[in-house]
């Protein structure tokens, strides 16, 4: 059998040339029992509407439902105000947050101010003290050897007070 004016159908439909009667003709074609073997991988994309069931997504009586449960709500709809929002309002926790940092970081900066203040207070006599001290060489015992064993006579500063 040839299916030469089929072929041609599905070469004009391919380009979008076909009109809804000879899309028609197709589907009426495909939704036969025999398909050639050739045209068979054609046959789900003609087919696909008598496969789909055909459900009405909104009843009937729709719109009077909707109806009835608006007017059963009007009382409500007073208790929902629209309010403004405003780009402030959005910002309040923001700014909250910053007024704490800055809070935080000004009692900061104040302690160590004051802490740093009596630091210098208490450092500016004690660092003259140190260095005006004895030395740490004075008091090695390397050193108090080497006197000891010299032939230089030593006095101390404890004697010279006593002569």
């Amino acid at each position: 059998m040839d299916y030469k004016y089929i072929n041609q159908l599905l070469d004009r439909y391919w380009k979008c040339e076909t009109s809804l009667e000879e899309e028609k003709i197709l589907r009426a074609f495909f939704s036969q029992k025999d398909v050639p073997a050739e045209l068979e991988t054609y046959k789900e994309l003609f087919i696909y509407e008598q496969n789909e069931k055909v459900t009405d997504a909104l009843d009937d009586d729709f719109d009077q439902k909707m109806m009835t449960l608006i007017d059963n709500n009007e009382h409500i709809a007073h208790l929902h105000k629209a309010r403004f929002v405003t780009i402030s309002n959005n910002l309040k926790p923001l700014f909250k947050a910053a007024a704490i940092v800055a809070i935080f970081l000004t009692l900061g900066n104040a302690s160590q101010v004051a802490f740093n203040e009596e630091d210098e207070i208490i450092n500016t006599g004690t660092t003259e003290q140190l260095y005006k001290g004895a030395s740490v060489a004075m008091g090695d015992s390397a050193v108090i050897d080497s006197m000891q064993h010299s032939s230089i006579e030593t006095t101390t500063a404890a004697e010279n007070i006593l002569k």
